[in-house]
């Protein structure tokens, strides 16, 4: 199966020490089957660019990161399915913020379950898939 990767889930594998459950996880995972979106990729970015230790996580993103899994673009596609969901959840009363939307609708469109530790938010999204391996190595 495979998945969109959420920032927090990420950012895991970066810490200085992984949940060893969840590094476990993923190395049952093909390369192949490893997403993120763009707007992760620009969270990972900013927080880098936030922290003192700017360019040690810099280097991360960019030796680490992005060498190891496929970004998929934030494209009209995706767009279109955000305008769908953001729609859905304003008239529910349940509204998310814009980045996790935009990251869902990216897993919505490739059909990809969503690996991330932030449960509470994104079980509000209809039809999204979640995989709980992070949230569970918690």
């Amino acid at each position: 199966m495979p998945y969109l990767f959420d920032t927090d889930a990420i950012s895991e594998v970066l810490r200085p020490r992984p949940a060893p459950s969840y590094l476990a996880w993923l190395r049952t995972v093909p390369r192949a089957e490893q997403y993120t979106s763009a707007v992760t990729i620009g969270e990972l970015y900013r927080g880098a660019y936030r922290s003192p230790a700017a360019t040690r996580h810099l280097e991360n993103i960019e030796q680490r990161v992005l060498p190891s899994i496929t970004v998929l673009p934030y494209d009209t596609a995706a767009a279109r399915e955000y305008g769908r969901v953001r729609a859905e959840l304003e008239a529910a009363g349940t509204p998310l913020a814009d980045a996790d939307l935009q990251i869902a609708a990216v897993a919505l469109v490739h059909e990809l379950a969503l690996v991330t530790g932030n449960l509470r938010h994104f079980q509000r999204i209809s039809g999204l898939r979640i995989e709980t391996a992070l949230a569970d190595s918690r």
